[in-house]
């Protein structure tokens, strides 16, 4: 018999507790084993009974979630799964939140809302379940349309590549895909990149507008310069696009001499929108052998189709390898189809992104 994953939800509002509780009740390998209003009456119930994951709100009385977080990470770790409204300023402090050691981050559910709920209740339930398998302590160390069961591939958005999708240039061009324990795995390596380092774009399973606050966080971090990517942005030589969160996916094309990004409606893709296997895709058919893949820690298999495509087009394709991933589901997958040249650590890959435009 399967382990259920065990859930603990903390919000102040009775509404969103009972919301989630549905949410969550609903998925047969889910139990929601307490609620409760504040960090306080939160702490109590961890010394009953120590969940696999918390639902943490951000703003609370008594205690806000940031300083509960940092409180449990010091003395108890135990995967958290954030939960915020749909705000700028509360993007911002999420990003506080997974500094903190947050797994990922979650909206919370419109009360009323139908239609928002049916289509976020999976991802509430994936990223759930994902954060009952991160491991904590790697993540610690580095500082609406479509059913949501439909398991569509790339085929929805854009063809298969062709043979010999594209002749070397002089360019680079790297594609990144990641998921849970993304956003600081990202930083690690966009801090070692200079201030010249290839151009990239990066899909990074976040909610919509958390993906710009994690870009200007970058950006503040970074020799390159980091931004959320919009339609039509060009893929420049130390520049890096982050896909935006939401409602669509964030692809690679061929503009002449250069290359751009597309940012295109979709349904959702290996449950994700966007899809790190649609932008894969668009490599292997936009760029081939111009390209990099590099796919890291997360849970699932996106990416592992569209990284095998990049690979049989001639792309140098790279994996986070076990030990540093914080959850090892999508690299695990796409060395399973054998897509993938070499896998290595985190603190390696900035390295081998140089390495391979040296080669050039």
């Amino acid at each position: 018999m399967f382990k259920k994953t065990r859930v603990l939800i903390v919000d102040d509002s009775a509404s969103v507790r009972q919301t989630l509780a549905a949410v969550l009740a609903a998925d047969p390998e889910i139990e929601v084993i307490g609620a409760a209003n504040d960090p306080f009456m939160a702490a109590r119930k961890i010394r009953e009974e120590i969940p696999d994951v918390i639902t943490l709100d951000v703003e609370m009385p008594q205690m806000d979630g940031i300083t509960f977080l940092r409180k449990l990470m010091s003395q108890h770790p135990i995967p958290v799964v954030m939960c915020s409204s749909l705000t700028e300023a509360g993007s911002q402090t999420l990003m506080q939140a997974l500094e903190a050691g947050a797994v990922d981050v979650i909206l919370k559910p419109k009360i009323g809302a139908a239609d928002h709920l049916a289509e976020s209740a999976e991802r509430i339930r994936t990223v759930v379940k994902s954060a009952a398998r991160a491991e904590v302590g790697k993540l610690r160390r580095y500082k609406q349309g479509e059913a949501a069961s439909t398991r569509l591939t790339a085929d929805a958005v854009l063809p298969p590549p062709r043979a010999g999708a594209m002749a070397k240039t002089t360019e680079m061009v790297v594609c990144v895909g990641a998921s849970t324990g993304g956003t600081e795995a990202l930083r690690e390596m966009l801090e070692a990149l200079p201030a010249n380092a290839p151009g990239m774009v990066i899909v990074q399973h976040m909610p919509e507008k958390f993906t710009a606050a994690f870009a200007n966080r970058l950006n503040g971090l970074c020799a390159v310069e980091v931004k959320e990517a919009t339609d039509g942005d060009a893929v420049l030589r130390g520049h890096v696009l982050i896909a935006p969160g939401g409602e669509k996916h964030t692809l690679l094309e061929r503009r002449g001499a250069r290359y751009e990004v597309c940012v295109r409606s979709g349904p959702l893709v290996s449950r994700h929108r966007p899809s790190v296997d649609v932008l894969f895709r668009s490599a292997a058919r936009s760029a081939g052998a111009n390209a990099m893949g590099v796919i890291m820690t997360g849970m699932g298999d996106d990416g592992a189709r569209g990284m095998l495509e990049m690979h049989e087009t001639g792309a140098f394709t790279v994996a986070q390898d076990e030990a540093t991933s914080v959850v090892f589901g999508m690299p695990k997958e796409a060395i399973a189809r054998g897509g993938v040249n070499r896998v290595i650590p985190l603190e390696q890959i900035a390295r081998e992104i140089l390495a391979a435009d040296r080669r050039r």
